[in-house]
């Protein structure tokens, strides 16, 4: 990290807390519907204001730092604002607000129920995710990580019919099976390895784990590392992906929740965390798979570090997962699937250990974020106009609906890693990292990725724009969807062509990080 000071300010708080009583107020003004989301959109922009008011000092190389309290010797409640806390404390509350203006669209013009307990919700899942953003500790993140679980579990129910019942049983156990079996041991761990739980933010190298630790104890802390890479199930590596695509069941918006702004991105958020922050660049590329007794000291699995084992698991996840997209004729499966492949990027760039997949691996948080929000909304936007979810009955309807399936098209080019858009310039710096790192094989498991990318996403387009319509079709009945869903699909999709012309929006904070 650049030399910089760690500045000791409440300031910090000041995000945590607004987002702490937006949903008081939610709830306050339940009879007032526009009262109502006028709260979530004045939260929204001060939280986003509060958080970007921190970005200066962090971009000087400073640390924002505030303890709360002290529970037991080496465990508090403790915030901090680095780098890698900008990218994600920046977009979640950014997005909250166009996403705010889209649920007046999509829950008003479906006419849903408990409309209030959806924003009370959905504005502590925001909560939680700044919770997660500024977490100074492997506790605090733990904790805000449940609440996220815990909250966005109603929303996944909204509908509270048996396939509603389904997806949110299997999305709870899932989450909190691996947070409870996997996550909370690694804590445990943790703190009887390091005697506390606090995050190195200022040295990415070494982390938490001293070398004496490591010589006494080599293959406690390598369980210790899986531990953590398979409690934090938000991230949806294979085998713990599945509580992802079931979670479509909920409300086109929650979808848009999951999968952009809240809950997958703290998944992938927390991978990067823990090993850029507890563990270390170094450490997590000294030990090796062996040590927990996979492989023998001498074969290729042997030799193979930690790191790079977890990055052919997110690899194959990724190609996996896009074969599975291939398949899905529903257009909130598809983008489902797409979200899976599409996370292990992120977790593939951070676990190979060099500077550029690193840069490339937390952009993608980012850049994904607005893509995958676009794309999300955008199928909202047309299940509100048209009440069609198969995109085999799509064919056409770019002509009716030009705003949002142009949109969705920018947003697609952005998960190919078409220029200019951002997902470009993610991948370009994640295929300069398996060119660094010499691992070859995740080179080949990208570019089929972004090839499989192509092939579920241009039919999509191809269907909509250049496809003759059915006879039996009659897309003569159908337009646009209202402005308040158009206008904030339409935004970010253009943010994310901004974001592909100007990378280092996000690339300073990465950089500020220091040498990985």
């Amino acid at each position: 990290m650049m030399n910089g000071v760690t500045i000791e300010s409440a300031r910090i708080l000041l995000p945590v807390v607004i987002t702490l009583i937006a949903p008081l107020f939610v709830w306050l003004n339940r009879e007032d519907e526009n009262k109502r989301e006028a709260v979530s959109f004045i939260a929204a922009f001060l939280t986003f204001c509060s958080v970007a008011s921190m970005a200066p000092a962090v971009l000087n190389g400073d640390v924002w730092y505030y303890k709360v309290t002290t529970l037991l010797p080496g465990i508090t409640i403790a915030f901090a604002a680095d780098g890698l806390s900008m990218v994600f404390g920046l977009i979640a509350p950014f997005l909250w607000f166009f996403v705010t203006s889209y649920n007046i669209g999509y829950m008003r013009g479906l006419n849903e129920h408990a409309q209030t307990r959806y924003y009370v919700c959905f504005a502590v899942a925001i909560f939680g995710a700044v919770g997660v953003a500024l977490s100074a500790n492997v506790f605090t993140l733990y904790l805000f990580y449940e609440i996220i679980t815990v909250f966005t579990y109603p929303l996944v129910y909204h509908h509270e019919d048996e396939e509603a019942k389904i997806g949110a049983r299997k999305y709870i156990v899932y989450l909190m099976g691996t947070s409870k079996l996997f996550l909370l041991p690694a804590m445990v761990l943790t703190y009887v390895l390091v005697g506390n739980l606090d995050f190195h933010l200022a040295d990415i190298v070494n982390g938490m784990f001293t070398p004496a630790v490591i010589a006494e104890h080599p293959r406690l802390v390598t369980l210790t590392y899986w531990l953590f890479i398979f409690g934090i199930g938000k991230a949806a590596l294979m085998p713990f992906h599945n509580w992802l695509p079931s979670a479509m069941v909920a409300p086109t918006p929650v979808s848009a929740l999951l999968h952009a702004v809240a809950v997958v991105k703290a998944g992938v958020f927390c991978v990067c965390r823990i090993l850029l922050s507890a563990f270390g660049t170094k450490t997590a590329g000294m030990l090796t798979m062996s040590q927990i007794f996979i492989g023998t000291p001498g074969t290729w699995l042997g030799d193979l570090s930690m790191a790079h084992g977890t990055a052919y698991i997110a690899g194959f996840t990724l190609v996996v997962a896009s074969f599975i997209a291939l398949t899905k004729d529903d257009i909130k499966a598809r983008l489902a699937y797409s979200t899976v492949a599409q996370l292990s990027y992120v977790v593939v760039g951070v676990t190979m250990l060099v500077d550029s997949a690193v840069q490339g691996g937390v952009m993608h948080i980012a850049h994904h974020a607005f893509s995958k929000i676009t794309l999300f909304m955008g199928a909202g936007a047309i299940y509100v106009a048209t009440h069609l979810k198969k995109i085999s009955l799509m064919d056409g309807l770019g002509r009716r609906m030009p705003w949002t399936f142009g949109a969705f098209g920018i947003a697609s080019l952005s998960m190919i890693g078409m220029p200019p858009v951002c997902g470009f310039v993610s991948k370009w710096y994640l295929v300069n990292g398996t060119l660094d790192s010499g691992q070859w094989p995740l080179l080949v498991m990208l570019l089929l990725s972004t090839a499989l990318n192509a092939g579920y996403f241009v039919p999509i387009l191809y269907r909509a724009f250049f496809k003759a319509p059915s006879p039996e079709a009659n897309i003569g009945q159908y337009n646009e969807a209202s402005k308040t869903m158009v206008v904030p699909l339409c935004i970010t999709a253009t943010i994310s062509v901004f974001l592909g012309l100007y990378p280092q929006t996000f690339l300073n904070f990465v950089n500020i990080m220091g040498k990985f």
